[in-house]
């Protein structure tokens, strides 16, 4: 599995230096002084993380930047999994999946439609596997308030289904989802399909 997640942010310590309003060497010195969590590229050179910077100002009541801010609401939204399916073994059955593979991401779980908007509205995940045969609200009409409302987030949508009708792919992509998966499937081709759209990105 691709260790890449998307929109994955990264600093030098000149970046860090001017987001703070300092000189190059006073980052330096708060990375070598272990006040900066950082890591050393093969060239030597600093690098900080957007989640360890941000902690970083909070902790000293510096004021975060706004771009700062949306790059660590994102990253942590896409760490963030929901599967919204009916059907408890498949749905079980990707949880466990999930949790082997992607230790870092957080695997929530609906079983109807009416679950999954609470659950979108609380967590924002960036990564929606929506049934589109759902008990409540239906997975199409789920899919469009998931594309047509900003405050969750806009989360990509892996459309699965196991209703045997060709048109249901062209509809469902037509309501906004980024993908579209037949059932039967293997978990792992829905791995592969996450890390394609993380590298569409």
């Amino acid at each position: 599995m691709p260790k890449k997640r998307k929109k994955i942010r990264i600093f030098s310590a000149l970046e860090v230096a001017n987001i703070c309003g300092v000189v190059n060497q006073t980052a330096i010195n708060w990375i070598k002084g272990k006040y900066l969590k950082a890591f050393t590229t093969p060239g030597g050179q600093y690098r900080v993380y957007a989640d360890d910077l941000h902690s970083f100002l909070e902790s000293r009541g510096m004021r975060i930047p706004d771009e700062l801010a949306e790059i660590v609401a994102e990253d942590a939204r896409n760490q963030k999994i929901l599967i919204v399916d009916d059907d408890a073994d498949l749905n079980n059955l990707l949880l466990r999946y999930f949790e082997k593979t992607r230790p870092e991401q957080a695997v929530l779980q609906a079983f109807d439609g009416f679950e999954a908007g609470r659950i979108l509205a609380e967590a924002k995940p960036g990564i929606v596997i929506l049934d589109i045969n759902l008990p409540g609200i239906d997975g199409h009409k789920l899919c469009k308030k998931i594309k047509s409302d900003p405050s969750l987030g806009n989360p990509q949508v892996i459309a699965i289904t196991g209703i045997p009708d060709d048109t249901l792919e062209a509809t469902i992509l037509a309501e906004g989802a980024d993908a579209f998966v037949t059932k039967p499937f293997a978990p792992d081709e829905l791995a592969r399909r996450i890390d394609a759209l993380a590298e569409e990105d």
